[in-house]
């Protein structure tokens, strides 16, 4: 019995895949259409995508023009080849903005970045690129039911950008790059203010310029103490019980012991 399937399915495989080798030779454009259609919906979207890539310049101009820009855009995504998919959809947005489609091909040129967004560590030009289509789709489509979901989804992406950008200027900071961590410090600080890691961003802030102040030349020690002792207030204001409170005030009071030698009286 175990022979007479396997053989039955042999049998079916090479049915198969000689139809298949006959449509891509097949002049008969509109049955090749048909059965493009077919194997997308049975899931075979390799297939499905060669056969719709022979005929598309067929149809330029005709109705099931549209129709082969749209499956050829889900064939890549459904293969998860987001970037190519991605760029499918924006050309079928291009090319057929009035289509009825059209709404749900810019959600997947976003949606697709999205998928495609790297770890953290690595570039975030596709996160970014995802982030800016959201907004364009949320921009044209203000009250979508995919609202709620993009809105999840770009937060997300965010995160990872703040994430990105605190490893970043973190790599600074232990590396003893006080300058270059100061500057990276507050860019995370302005770029997102709602990060997860504001707490030990902000006391990194203060310690750099403590650092640098520790180690600065005797005609900007002042200048660099007073800056670090400006960093302290803001976070002992925000952060009155942050778990860093007891190494900041030993070096606040080191500041103090600095600063008290100088009169800053007019």
């Amino acid at each position: 019995m175990k022979k007479i399937w396997g053989f039955l399915l042999v049998l079916v495989l090479a049915t198969s895949c000689g139809e298949y080798q006959q449509l891509l030779k097949s002049n008969d454009y509109n049955f090749v259409y048909k059965k493009a259609i077919e194997y997308y919906n049975k899931g075979d979207y390799q297939r499905a995508l060669s056969l719709l890539d022979g005929i598309r310049s067929v149809f330029v101009g005709q109705a099931k023009a549209q129709n082969i820009a749209y499956y050829r855009a889900f064939c890549s995504y459904n293969m998860k080849d987001y970037e190519v998919a991605s760029n499918l959809f924006r050309q079928f947005i291009q090319t057929y903005p009035e289509s009825s489609f059209a709404e749900e091909c810019l959600f997947m040129t976003g949606f697709c970045d999205y998928k495609a967004s790297p770890k953290p560590r690595l570039d975030q030009q596709v996160t970014e690129k995802a982030i800016s289509e959201f907004q364009l789709y949320l921009s044209r489509y203000p009250n979508s039911m995919r609202k709620e979901k993009i809105n999840t989804y770009m937060d997300e992406m965010r995160d990872k950008l703040s994430y990105k950008a605190y490893l970043s200027a973190k790599n600074y900071y232990l590396r003893e790059y006080y300058k270059s961590a100061v500057i990276s410090l507050q860019n995370c600080l302005k770029d997102y203010p709602g990060s997860k890691y504001r707490e030990e961003i902000m006391y990194m802030l203060f310690s750099s310029k403590y650092e640098m102040a520790v180690n600065s030349v005797e005609d900007k020690k002042v200048e660099r103490y007073n800056n670090a002792l400006e960093e302290y207030y803001y976070f002992t204001d925000e952060y009155p019980e942050s778990r860093y409170a007891s190494v900041m005030k030993k070096q606040y009071d080191d500041i103090q012991n600095f600063l008290k030698n100088y009169d800053f009286e007019d």
